[in-house]
Parts: C-alpha cells; structure tokens; sequence
C-alpha cells in the first residue's frame, strides 16, 4: 500500500469513528420549573461528564409551561414543583408519572433599606401582605413580630411570579392551608389572580425585581436567596416555632408525609405538622411518560434517573436543597419499573 493510500484509510477509519460515536449521542430535552434548576443542572453536567455521548437539556420555563409541552410532547420530560392536576393528567395523550427529585423551600425574600435583620412572619401576615390587607412595613401585625426590629413607615411592594410557576403552587398551597381569606378569594394553582404586586418572570425574575426595588417583598426559591444574598425571612410553624429553611427543616417536612406516600407520588407537604419543621417546603417532580414513543431515550432517562436517586442526592445539600428520605427512593426504584423502554 503507497502512502497516500495509507493516509486515505487512516483518514476514512478516523471519519468512521467519528460518525459512529455521533450516531451514539443522544439528546434528551425537558422544561418546566425554575425550582429546581441549579440542581438539574448539575445533574446533567455530571452525569454527561460520566457518559459524554448523553446530552439532557433542561428549559427552565416554569412549571405551568412544563406540564404544558410535556402534554403537548414537544419535550420529552416535564418538570413541576406542584403535582399535575387529574384534569391535566386526563388531558395527556398518554399517562404520566410523577417522580421526586429533591425537597426544597420557598422563602419570603424581602428588601428594606436599614434593615438588616431576619424577620419573622406568620402565614397569615404573608397572606395579608399579598391580598393588599397590610401595606406598610410598621404595621402593627409585622411589628408584633419583631419588635426588637426597627421597621419603617414606607410602602410594601408585592413581587409574584408573572409566570405559571410551581414555586407560586407551593407559596400559595400554603396560604390557603393557614388563611381562610386567601383560600376563598385566590386559591390553589400554579397561576393565580393576584390582589396586588409587581409580576416577575421565574424564580430569577422575582429575586432581580426584590433585589432593585427597595421595601419590596417576594418568594423565591431558597438557593435564589443564597446566591443573590438576599435577606429572607424565618416563617411560624404548626408547632408555633419561628424557622427559617434550611436542609434539616425541610427534611423534616417530610417526615409525616414519607409515612402515607401516595401511589402517585402526588403530595403536599407545606404546613406539615412537628417541631423543626420549614412549613413553606415542597417535593419537586420530574414528569416522565410510562409508555413513551422513543424507547431509547426513555431506556436513558431510567438510567439517569436510577443515577440521580442514589449517586445525584449528594448534590442537593450543598445547593440548598435536601436529598430525598430513603423510604421514598425505594419506592421510586420500584415505580420507575412501570416505564416502557423496549
């Protein structure tokens, strides 16, 4: 063989293991929530680092829009921090199944100009403040409160999701558990009519209009807090103890809901009853078809999902979130068995 037959077949034999690993790749998409994102993104950067020829893209739209094109199938996989309504379960081509991905917490973030302390709230002053019933910073619910804290007499500006959010699902499924006012006026879902306030599109719209606009208030999403160093407020429990989110309280949360697991995975665990316990917390799940059209990536998502339930957990604490209770990846392990992949 001359040598430019040599180099024409070294360079045919390099192209055809480039097309080969190409025609390898899969590329999965999702959207849906915001809640979760920092978190899924470091799932799918690990896990493609594990398995470069594995690509999962995630949009974060907002939990509304991920139920939406998961129904529509325009992606593969949905995302939502609220359970799918029966409704919106009914109206999918298909039967959808809900998985727990991790726990998080919503917490009241808020920017008041010299002060620098961590209020305390109640639901029902929370559900005041977004119904337009209190106004002021000093007003006497507030400062009941915190009267070791100096609040001034200026306007409240209310932030809320401009957006279908689940994060707004978990802020407002808790108002309505602790105000009768707001469950008979504006209710559960994960888009709402809003009394009052300043919209703001996904976690990160919220947290950007809270952070430029002085005496506002809003919710967000713990680990949006701790990133843009915001000042986020401690919230009164079931047992009468004022906390403030963290890893620990939202797992304890959970503890009673583990006890009665619906089949479906659809539950709420916001206002959960004990000591320790963050009552603005939430499961957030990841929508998956149980006989999807394309086998081969349902047959990757299972894996990554198998992935995520045990090596993935360890990557929730360290952003804000708190890895699932064992009973309940035990329970995921078995239903991930009802999703069609050959």
């Amino acid at each position: 063989m001359t040598r430019r037959l040599r180099i024409l077949s070294a360079f045919a034999a390099a192209a055809l293991t480039i097309a080969t690993v190409t025609a390898q790749t899969v590329q999965i998409t999702g959207a849906g929530a915001t809640f979760p994102y920092p978190i899924y993104s470091k799932w799918f950067d690990e896990y493609h680092n594990a398995h470069p020829n594995i690509e999962i893209n995630y949009q974060s739209v907002g939990s509304g829009a991920g139920i939406r094109q998961i129904t529509n199938q325009t992606v593969f996989f949905g995302a939502s921090d609220g359970p799918m309504t029966s409704e919106q379960l009914l109206a999918a081509p298909g039967k959808i199944l809900h998985f727990p991905t991790v726990l998080g917490a919503v917490v009241p973030v808020y920017n008041i100009p010299g002060v620098s302390a961590e209020l305390k709230f109640t639901g029902v002053v929370l559900a005041d403040i977004y119904l337009g019933k209190i106004v002021k910073w000093n007003d006497p619910a507030i400062a009941k409160l915190n009267p070791e804290v100096k609040l001034p007499g200026t306007d409240i500006t209310v932030v809320h999701r401009a957006d279908g959010s689940g994060t707004t699902y978990i802020f407002v499924d808790y108002l309505a558990k602790v105000s009768p006012a707001w469950k008979s006026t504006v209710g559960v879902a994960t888009a709402v009519k809003w009394p009052v306030g300043l919209g703001g599109k996904g976690n990160e719209g919220v947290s950007g209009l809270v952070s430029q606009t002085p005496g506002s208030i809003g919710y967000v999403e713990l680990i949006y807090a701790l990133q843009s160093k915001m000042s986020y407020g401690s919230v009164q429990n079931m047992a009468g103890e004022f906390m403030k989110a963290s890893v620990a309280s939202v797992t304890a949360a959970a503890a009673e809901a583990v006890k009665n697991m619906p089949a479906d995975f659809r539950v709420s665990i916001t206002n959960a009853p004990g000591k320790g316990v963050y009552p603005v917390s939430s499961f957030t799940w990841l929508l998956l078809y149980e006989n999807p059209k394309n086998k081969a990536h349902s047959k990757v998502m299972v894996e990554f999902m198998k992935w995520m339930l045990a090596d993935g957990q360890k990557f929730a604490g360290p952003l804000g979130y708190a890895p699932l209770p064992q009973e309940v990846i035990k329970l995921e392990l078995a239903a991930l068995q009802k999703v069609k992949n050959s």
